[in-house]
């Protein structure tokens, strides 16, 4: 009987011949753009959060739905509430549970107002109420502040879900910079709320090693949505004045976090196959399925692009859109 691994990819799925001639010209024209336009240090945090809201950066124009709700959430500073968008399923019964979602954008960018077609395609396609939460955002607030205000949202959501949506927190999830404080904060809920526990997390394309990066961060050389040089300035403004060592705290890589010390979440890595952080979710997934929790690796092929699920599905975008809420929506569905 033939030797196998205990641990299985298939290579297929990585090989350039893999990526459709319309995701090569999806990706041209994010090139494009990205080339034909200033970084964000260059014109002022402030300044380029204005241009991504205008659809002036690499990402799409936000749509938002009339259907959100903006609401507050009590911060551990009584003065200071949380900024939250909710979206609720479109039917008429009650959901059956709550989503926390927090949002990406290098902990610099983004609100939680960026997203909304994507949350409400899960609210109504898994039937959950659907909390997304505005986090305190670098350089003007940089690290622990942001941290701090998404355990508050979490610990609150695990405490007074089910008396305000009618059903209890069961996932928690988010993108890039979002991927990587949800499990931070799922740390946090572990110590804080130990009788809790999460039917599953959703992580996207998330970044869980900010004392230097993994390899594939550094010999990804295409200016796609995300390079090592804006990974940088985003680690500059997010943890200004530290060192690498310093950034190998848990709370801050959780990739340096002993996993196997910790009761985990069943988890979805979600990562296309040009991405800077490839490495990120496929070896935090790993560590994931080590410590014991379920931990599944979707790595979408044709070359979908660092953040490729905030994009439009259909014509015009990658066709790895679909598949991904796709997934993410049966990923939830089963677990229910």
């Amino acid at each position: 009987m033939p030797l196998t691994s205990d641990l299985t990819l298939d290579p297929s799925k990585f090989e350039p011949k893999a990526i459709s001639e319309q995701t090569h010209a999806f990706n041209d024209r994010l090139i494009k753009i990205m080339e034909g336009g200033p970084r964000w240090w260059e014109v002022g945090a402030e300044k380029y959060r204005q241009m991504r809201w205008n659809g002036e950066t690499a990402l799409p124009k936000p749509v938002v739905l009339d259907s959100g709700k903006n609401i507050t959430i009590p911060s551990r500073d009584p003065t200071r509430p949380i900024p939250c968008r909710v979206f609720l399923p479109s039917h008429a019964s009650p959901p059956k549970g709550v989503f926390y979602h927090i949002h990406g954008g290098g902990w610099v960018l983004q609100s939680e107002h960026h997203q909304d077609v994507m949350l409400k395609y899960w609210a109504d396609h898994s039937h959950l109420a659907v909390v997304s939460v505005g986090y305190r955002l670098a350089p003007e607030h940089p690290y622990p502040q942001g941290n701090e205000d998404c355990f508050d949202v979490g610990e609150y959501l695990v405490d007074h879900a089910e008396a305000e949506y009618g059903a209890p927190l069961v996932f928690m999830g988010g993108d890039s910079a979002g991927g990587h404080l949800s499990v931070v904060t799922c740390f946090h809920l572990l110590k804080t709320r130990p009788e809790f526990a999460f039917k599953g997390l959703v992580l996207n394309f998330g970044a869980y090693d900010l004392s230097g990066f993994l390899p594939h961060a550094w010999t990804f050389d295409l200016p796609l949505v995300l390079d090592v040089q804006i990974m940088q300035r985003f680690i500059a403004a997010y943890l200004p004045g530290t060192t690498p060592e310093q950034r190998r705290d848990m709370w801050i890589s959780p990739f340096f976090a002993d996993l196997s010390k910790m009761k985990l979440p069943s988890a979805l890595f979600v990562v296309g196959t040009l991405d800077c952080l490839l490495d990120d979710s496929v070896l935090m997934s790993a560590k994931w399925r080590m410590s014991g929790a379920e931990s599944l690796l979707k790595a979408y092929p044709e070359g979908a692009p660092h953040g490729f699920t905030l994009f439009p599905p259909g014509e015009g975008g990658t066709p790895e859109t679909q598949k991904a809420l796709d997934d993410i929506t049966a990923f939830m569905d089963e677990r229910m």
